[in-house]
């Protein structure tokens, strides 16, 4: 089938073997179609296509997510396409099609491996894509039937959040925090901004409140890892001491690399990171295999509890890649 032919346009209709505009897809009207508590998602069958599908994308998109029980990365699908579907307060509808149980429409538009996703717009195929899409893709492909999507609320406050602890007004960014997790307790990116907002007061205890009724799967993600290597790093801090008396101590003997090991563990519980990060650069400059390579290590972890793109990581890496290249 050459693109003219091509109902979905091109790149995307020749995995499928694709609909020609003169195929005749006919299925009886009528049957219950099952409605989820979501209010989004339903289960069709060969019966009730026409109604569903057909008759129904007159009104707005209809995307047919083509699956089974036994495939893998259908599921895997599911809940991302159910999500950027709830992002568009009803212009666009989402149905499933179980094409173990149901093989005739798969069979009759071509489709030759799932998950396979076809979108139908005025009674006709207008879009499709096959296999597991990320959600920015899955967006795209959607604003393309529908229009951009509504502002995702939870996003806007989040970024308003980020911006009120980075210029020093921590109690208006917590309240924030505190107001996400109150609509949704499971925004990791909320839950995790307010830890960090903790630490700034060395509340550790709070923190290690906040991750304690974390599932494993929680904790593995970026924003969750970030801030237990935060909390740990606190603890570090809690453990030597004071950092003034450190600093002299570092004074008095500059190649005491422990005491000066230990004064930048110091110096980022006191959120003073450029200090924190120069005085490992400094161990690493003059003895870089001390300790195991103990500076360089640590230096990483603060990498990893700043962020990869905090302004004091990106200006450490730079140092750190002058001295292990120079």
């Amino acid at each position: 089938m050459g693109d003219s032919d091509n109902e979905y346009g091109s790149g995307s209709a020749t995995q499928y073997g694709g609909v020609s505009q003169n195929t005749s897809i006919s299925f009886d009207s009528g049957g219950s179609v099952s409605q989820s508590p979501s209010g989004e998602v339903r289960d069709i069958t060969t019966a009730n296509f026409m109604s569903a599908v057909i008759e129904d994308s007159s009104n707005q998109p209809i995307l047919v997510d083509f699956w089974a029980p036994w495939c893998n990365p259908c599921k895997q699908l599911t809940p991302i396409l159910e999500k950027a579907v709830a992002k568009t307060a009803g212009k666009v509808k989402l149905v499933k099609m179980d094409i173990e149980a149901h093989p005739e429409v798969a069979g009759q538009m071509g489709i030759q491996s799932i998950p396979a996703v076809v979108a139908f717009v005025n009674g006709r195929p207008a879009d499709a894509f096959m296999g597991v899409q990320t959600e920015t893709e899955i967006a795209a492909f959607i604003e393309k039937l529908a229009g951009p999507s509504e502002p995702d609320q939870s996003k806007l406050m989040l970024e308003e959040a980020a911006k009120l602890a980075a210029s020093g007004a921590t109690a208006e960014a917590a309240n924030l925090y505190a107001a996400i997790l109150q609509a949704e307790p499971d925004n990791l990116v909320a839950l995790a901004g307010l830890g960090q907002l903790y630490l700034r007061d060395n509340n550790v205890d709070a923190v290690r409140g906040l991750i304690s009724g974390l599932s494993e799967e929680q904790c593995t993600t970026l924003e969750i890892a970030s801030l237990a290597t935060a909390l740990e790093l606190a603890e570090q801090a809690e453990s030597v001491g004071d950092f003034q008396d450190l600093q002299n101590a570092v004074d008095a003997d500059p190649d005491n690399y422990q005491v000066r090991f230990d004064l930048a563990i110091a110096l980022n519980g006191a959120c003073k990171r450029e200090e924190a990060a120069d005085h490992l650069l400094e161990i690493i400059k003059k003895n870089s295999g001390w300790n195991d390579e103990a500076a360089r290590k640590q230096l990483l972890q603060f990498f990893e509890a700043w962020g990869m793109t905090d302004e004091h990581t990106v200006a450490a890496r730079r140092k750190l890649s002058a001295i292990l290249f120079s």
